[in-house]
């Protein structure tokens, strides 16, 4: 079975969550609202006072299901995650070019290149897609622009630090 990264959204503050099984339970006033089957999603986000049970909480970090708390107005407030797995070697190696200037420049130079490069061609995209509709000119003297920034930016030959 693919998993498809599913996230659950719950925007009243009036919720809880609890865990029945498999299943959030998601209940309002002590009445059952709504369920979602674990195996579905990857991230529960809720919005302004919502609670969440310890057994809820328990599960989502042993089966790697991101729990978040925001407030109201979405500013984070918590996260209750699993075991966070990755390659150390990799992490270690990442470092090493970070504290090399002349590997960090490489590295720099090739993902803003790449940005630029990929944001060019969503532009040109958007003529061949919409010219019809949209003042093609304006849109092509972007992608020009954004050429000639993708050819500066790999000329680069120094980084700027703060």
């Amino acid at each position: 079975m693919k998993k498809l990264l599913n996230t659950v959204y719950v925007n009243n503050p009036d919720r809880y969550l609890s865990l029945d099984g498999e299943n959030v339970v998601i209940s309002q006033d002590g009445e059952e609202v709504g369920r979602v089957p674990l195996h579905n999603i990857d991230r529960i986000m809720t919005f302004g006072h919502a609670g969440a049970s310890p057994a809820l909480m328990g599960k989502c970090a042993q089966n790697g299901i991101e729990l978040v708390f925001m407030s109201r107005n979405g500013r984070f407030i918590a996260r209750v995650e699993g075991e966070v797995k990755g390659n150390v070697l990799l992490r270690r190696q990442q470092y090493r070019y970070s504290d090399n200037k002349a590997q960090a420049l490489d590295i720099a130079k090739n993902m803003i290149s790449a940005k630029l490069f990929n944001s060019r061609w969503v532009l040109e995209r958007m003529i061949r897609d919409h010219g019809e509709r949209i003042d093609t000119d304006l849109f092509s003297r972007k992608s020009e622009f954004l050429k000639s920034s993708v050819n500066q930016a790999r000329r680069r030959e120094w980084i700027e630090t703060s």
